[in-house]
């Protein structure tokens, strides 16, 4: 994430909104209120700056949708539908798939510049609308939002993959990769996420969606996934054929979502994917057990006889990331282990001692120094996941059932679509 909330093209209240559900869940409820009336009286959509599609879409889009599912007030619904509106312009492309980020004002879009010199979109970012897009049809009524996802879905789905995998750079205009850089974490992570979910969402009935997840784990395992000479399993990043023997925070999230989509895989392999999600996230564990601090850093490597550490300063930060705790609570939901309930403690009584501050939560530059040096930032995405993530792994499992609610890649619960297949109305569960 870019600092100061740039990627928010002038839209405020991120906080505000990425936490609604997170106050509902928890019953604040004064907190909630006062939250649901800065939306409606103060929540302002005719902004002019440049914004982030992916990031407005998961947190915005993704809280709002929540907070109407919850609750059933239409404030929520008519605003997530006005800002999905306003970020139709991004798929003004070629190919349909979509620029990374939309001028408010202009309805202008391009891609970020880093992104191989402004010439590509990121996997993670054009494949993770899909959940909130045909939410946002549902809900309107407005068949454009669900149109521009499947094309989306087409396009990825006709393209030639090396090896089966998905690279994490593709040309808006011509529709190539633009390079062979493989990763389950930042730039590739949420995609495989939204391919698995989007199967549940549809209560088991978007059959692309189930064979394509499939296919990219199965690539993922041959090509990128690794044992450590400790014992350690984790997935490496692959570059062109080569592996970088490291493994991002983000790509923790990883084994919660084997872990997820472990029951609906052929029966000879279910065992073996819960297997393999439980060492995927004994080894996230591990990079938090082997700090000074008991938090993991933002990257961690296996190499040279050091495993689950990160080797320079550079990747030594860690804030407030919820995608360890997000495996935890998983996998607690599918074994009902303790041990997962102890890890997510441990992850608690660090969050308190190291990153609490006068005025909140704050990320530390170092996780190998117990001496914390705060970076002065809480992140949306503390309220909306890593505390949502550890309230519901101590919480009963029918707190927003797995049969019935799917969570966005920002934590945001939507309803699975049981009026498919159970007659029960695609509302609220």
């Amino acid at each position: 994430m870019r600092s100061g909330y740039t990627w928010a093209g002038g839209l405020s209240g991120a906080t505000v909104i990425d936490s609604l559900d997170t106050l509902y869940l928890m019953e604040l409820k004064e907190e909630f209120q006062e939250a649901k009336a800065w939306v409606e009286e103060s929540f302002h959509l005719n902004v002019s700056g440049e914004a982030s599609l992916f990031e407005v879409n998961i947190r915005y889009i993704g809280g709002l949708l929540s907070a109407f599912y919850l609750t059933g007030d239409e404030v929520f619904r008519i605003k997530a539908i006005k800002l999905g509106e306003k970020l139709l312009p991004a798929f003004d492309t070629p190919t349909g798939i979509p620029k990374g980020v939309v001028n408010f004002k202009s309805g202008s879009n391009r891609s970020w510049g880093w992104a191989m010199a402004g010439s590509s979109s990121i996997l993670a970012e054009f494949g993770s609308l899909h959940l909130e897009f045909l939410h946002l049809t549902q809900l309107s009524g407005n068949q454009v939002f669900a149109e521009k996802v499947r094309n989306i879905r087409k396009v990825l789905r006709e393209i030639d993959k090396p090896f089966g995998l998905y690279p994490n750079f593709l040309s808006p205009v011509s529709g190539n990769w633009m390079q062979h850089h493989v990763s389950v974490g930042g730039l590739g992570d949420s995609f495989y996420e939204y391919l698995i979910k989007s199967w549940l969402m549809s209560a088991k009935t978007d059959m692309e969606a189930k064979d394509m997840y499939y296919e990219a784990l199965e690539a993922i395992e041959t090509h990128l996934v690794n044992v450590s000479p400790g014992g350690l399993t984790y997935i490496a990043e692959w570059r062109g054929g080569i592996l970088d023997h490291k493994m991002g925070h983000l790509a923790c999230f990883s084994g919660g979502m084997i872990a997820l989509g472990a029951e609906d895989a052929k029966e000879e392999k279910r065992a073996h994917y819960r297997e393999l999600a439980a060492q995927i996230t004994k080894t996230c564990h591990e990079s938090y057990a082997r700090s000074d601090t008991k938090l993991g850093p933002e990257a961690f490597w296996f190499n040279s006889g050091r495993e689950a550490v990160a080797t320079q300063t550079s990747e030594s930060y860690y804030i407030l990331r919820p995608e360890v705790v997000e495996s935890y609570m998983y996998l607690w939901r599918q074994t009902h282990d303790p041990i997962y309930r102890e890890w997510g403690w441990e992850a608690v009584m660090a969050l308190e001692k190291y990153c609490r501050t006068e005025a909140g939560f704050s990320g530390i530059q170092d996780v190998y120094s117990k001496v914390p040096n705060h970076d002065n930032r809480q992140q949306t995405f503390f309220l909306a996941e890593t505390l949502k993530y550890l309230y519901l792994l101590f919480s009963e499992d029918d707190m927003l059932s797995l049969e019935d609610w799917v969570f966005n890649t920002e934590a945001h619960p939507l309803p699975v679509n049981h009026s498919d297949s159970s007659g029960r109305g695609g509302g609220r569960p």
